[in-house]
């Protein structure tokens, strides 16, 4: 029986792409090196173009290679979806879909939301990623992930939103902090205390730098990541406040380790999250019922923390 519709060939090209070299692609697929070689050869002579450069440590792949490997995995993606669709024409509630979310969803909804489906759909399989909103949005249009949970998406026409929430902007701080009494702050107050700052690879802080750059001039008390768990850390420890929203923050806030303070300046914008897909597809029934789950796992979780803080 044939295990996929995608040719043999773009399998493999996409298999040596991912282990970036023949030989750990021939250990990953469990066939011979030879044969993957042999296969990859017939296509570039078919193509009459080089899909990859043989350099010393592997394979890398050519300008060329990254459109087909492109290819291949949208491939991939429609025959799963194609399966999915198969298999719900039986009344089977089975398949695969894979999602995108956020680091801060780990130890949020996120747990919360796969015990669920585990329970009430237990043939729907999950693969999930830890990403940027960048990458969860370039894995949507490239046909490697078919959902997102994500801040802050820029409009684009090849992703449709399914769902989403304003985020009032604003600051935690641990419970005892003297910003936690007040009932909202402005960012010149809040820049009198340390804070914990997310670097460019979250969208909040290119935000900030857009809108309030003054915040990031020489003299500032300011420590900066890319690890939201590490600014909450520090948070945590009742010196620095951060800036975030409600969600980032949600398992802190309804344990009453953090609290949240509005910022109240005019310019600060509420920030998003959403539900996405890729646009130019039909989700499937399956990932319908995922993208149903996630999204009321999320709203819960948002009026969940704002009942607390009523």
């Amino acid at each position: 029986m044939v295990s996929s519709l995608v040719p043999a060939a773009l399998r493999y090209a996409d298999q040596v792409a991912r282990s970036g070299s023949i030989q750990r692609a021939a250990k990953e697929l469990n066939v011979a090196a030879s044969a993957i070689n042999r296969q990859i050869l017939q296509l570039e002579g078919i193509l009459g173009v080089p899909l990859f450069e043989r350099v010393a440590k592997g394979m890398r792949l050519t300008p060329a290679g990254d459109a087909v490997v492109t290819m291949a995995r949208r491939w991939h993606a429609d025959e799963r979806r194609a399966a999915a669709d198969l298999q719900q024409l039986q009344g089977i509630h089975q398949g695969h879909v894979r999602l995108v979310a956020m680091d801060s969803h780990v130890n949020g909804f996120l747990p919360t939301f796969v015990l669920q489906m585990a329970r009430e759909h237990p043939r729907i399989s999950l693969e999930i990623e830890i990403g940027s909103t960048d990458a969860a949005a370039a894995a949507l249009a490239g046909g490697t992930a078919d959902i997102a949970a994500v801040f802050n998406l820029s409009p684009r026409r090849d992703l449709h939103v399914l769902w989403n929430a304003e985020l009032p902007f604003g600051c935690v701080t641990a419970a005892g902090h003297p910003v936690a009494a007040r009932k909202s702050i402005s960012l010149q107050e809040a820049v009198g205390y340390p804070i914990a700052l997310q670097s460019r690879a979250l969208m909040i802080r290119r935000y900030l730098e857009t809108r309030h750059g003054w915040l990031f001039t020489e003299g500032q008390k300011v420590v900066e990541t890319n690890s939201l768990q590490l600014v909450k850390a520090l948070a945590r420890s009742g010196h620095y406040i951060a800036f975030t929203s409600e969600l980032d923050a949600a398992p802190e806030l309804l344990d009453g380790t953090f609290t949240f303070v509005p910022v109240r300046d005019k310019g600060a914008e509420p920030q998003t999250v959403c539900v996405a897909i890729d646009g130019r597809k039909p989700l499937t029934r399956i990932g319908r019922i995922v993208a149903e789950v996630l999204t009321r796992n999320i709203a819960d979780c948002l009026d969940e923390v704002r009942r607390k803080r009523a």
